[in-house]
């Protein structure tokens, strides 16, 4: 699956925002500008731009915890985003989300979701919805390694499976639940495997790889797409800060993460596998790199600069007030 020029920019900028825009929040937690509790997903860009890259509008994405990297890859806007997470009212959620629930339905992003797996049961009902109404949509969960082992993974892919619904199950195996090795809780080595329980295809990737991402994510996406089913797509990634902003890092060794980050950095591999193929540019992925800088200060000053929601907003834009 060839991609153009202009395409392939395209997905170096998605990429790049994810990164900036994680440092970012880092840099302003540390300096007491920004509050709440957040994951970032700085590490794994290449799963996010190279699954989205398939998708458009239509499309349905149900996120993680995790989700700021998912949003920006989906075409979320990163002003309305910021705002977001610093509750102000024009949040894309009017300030009352925050990290762990933004969501746009526009942009077809479902929401993140505070709940472990929580969003692959509302990818399954997208994908029925898509699929009865025969809008040739696909819809995508985006989930951990952790939630394998949770009921609704397993429910889920069974449905899909059994009615051929048009659905790509992601998963980001970063090789921790938190703060537990994956081999601790999980038996097997590719969680890919556990297609096989319910007749499904499955494909593991190099989730540091936007391109070895792409390749197979497009094959899921084309198969949905055609009637033929859901896919399981296991990505191998990692995740280059903790389990969330302030963890103290513990359960893996400093060697260990300077080695993912000096040799496997998904950012770089895009470069070099790019620039050597002679399909972009340096000169012009560092121009990217500027302007995702000078649009990400644009969207704090803004977002510092915006109202916050108002008292009596409190019970408006909720399902239930009693």
């Amino acid at each position: 699956m060839a991609l153009s020029r202009e395409r392939l920019l395209d997905a170096y900028r998605r990429m790049r925002m994810i990164r900036s825009f994680e440092e970012r929040l880092a840099e302003l937690v540390t300096a007491g500008r920004l509050g709440g509790f957040l994951h970032l997903y700085a590490g794994e860009e290449a799963v996010a731009a190279g699954v989205c890259a398939h998708l458009g509008e239509r499309d349905m994405v149900a996120s993680t915890h995790r989700g700021h990297g998912h949003c920006i890859a989906k075409g979320v806007d990163v002003r309305g985003m910021m705002a977001e997470l610093f509750g102000k009212r024009t949040g894309l959620c009017k300030g009352k989300g925050g990290s762990m629930h933004i969501a746009d339905i526009e942009k077809g992003m479902l929401g993140a979701n505070g709940i472990v797996g929580a969003g692959i049961p509302l990818t399954t009902g997208a994908a029925l919805t898509a699929k009865l109404k025969k809008t040739g949509a696909v819809a995508v969960a985006f989930f951990g390694d952790g939630a394998t082992n949770q009921g609704q993974f397993h429910e889920s892919l069974n449905m899909a499976a059994n009615w051929k619904l048009p659905a790509i199950f992601v998963v980001e195996n970063n090789g921790y639940g938190e703060f537990t090795p994956m081999e601790f809780v999980t038996p097997v080595k590719d969680l890919a495997v556990r297609a096989q329980s319910y007749a499904m295809r499955s494909a593991v990737a190099n989730g540091m790889d936007f391109f070895d991402v792409y390749e197979k994510a497009g094959e899921a996406v084309e198969a949905a797409r055609k009637g033929d089913g859901p896919t399981l797509l296991e990505c191998k990634t990692y995740r280059f800060y903790g389990h969330f902003v302030g963890d103290p890092l513990r359960y893996r060794s400093k060697q260990e993460a300077e080695d993912w980050k000096q040799h496997r950095d998904p950012l770089d591999l895009f470069e070099t596998k790019a620039v050597e193929a002679g399909l972009v540019d340096p000169d012009d992925l560092r121009r990217i790199d500027a302007e995702v800088l000078e649009e990400l200060a644009a969207a704090v000053d803004a977002a510092e600069a915006a109202p916050l929601p108002e008292p009596e907003d409190v019970l408006s834009d909720v399902y239930a007030s009693e």
